[in-house]
């Protein structure tokens, strides 16, 4: 379990989003300016999960997505990750995106539900370059799910 003293930096009354300072991913992965977030219950001291939003465009964003997450298992089935997203969508915004992309693995249905409980479409699936798959432990198939933040977004 990890504790930590920060304040919130997003809530909406349900989980909160905690800034971290994490290690800079390669700048080879083009991931541009990156943002990370500790998912906490609301008003808890509890870690629930994370969040990282990527505003980069290059081929790494291709297959690694512009956000990525994960949720405990204790946590999870709560659309803590929908939640999550939503809450970091003004930053995407302000940030000038009218679209980002998620990427998940094909088999896991948690994450493809969250992707089409924001209102997201899948745009493809794609086999992921060795290159990347050796490199940095992803997986071989991705599917591409975009979301367009002009869309109505719901949550649940």
């Amino acid at each position: 379990m990890f504790f930590f003293r920060y304040r919130p930096q997003f809530s909406d009354g349900v989980i909160d989003l905690v800034p971290i300072l994490m290690e800079a991913p390669e700048r080879s992965l083009g991931f541009g300016e990156v943002y990370d977030f500790i998912i906490a219950p609301h008003g808890k001291r509890r870690e629930a999960g994370r969040i990282s939003l990527r505003l980069g465009e290059s081929e790494g964003i291709y297959y690694f997505g512009h956000i990525g997450y994960h949720v405990d298992p204790p946590y999870r089935g709560n659309h803590f990750a929908r939640r999550a997203c939503a809450l970091l969508r003004p930053l995407m915004e302000s940030a000038g995106k009218s679209s980002v992309v998620i990427t998940c693995d094909p088999d896991n249905w948690p994450s493809r539900k969250t992707c089409e409980g924001l209102g997201c479409v899948l745009e493809r699936t794609v086999n992921v370059p060795s290159r990347f798959q050796a490199r940095y432990e992803i997986s071989p198939v991705k599917c591409r799910y975009v979301w367009r933040l002009d869309a109505d977004l719901r949550i649940e």
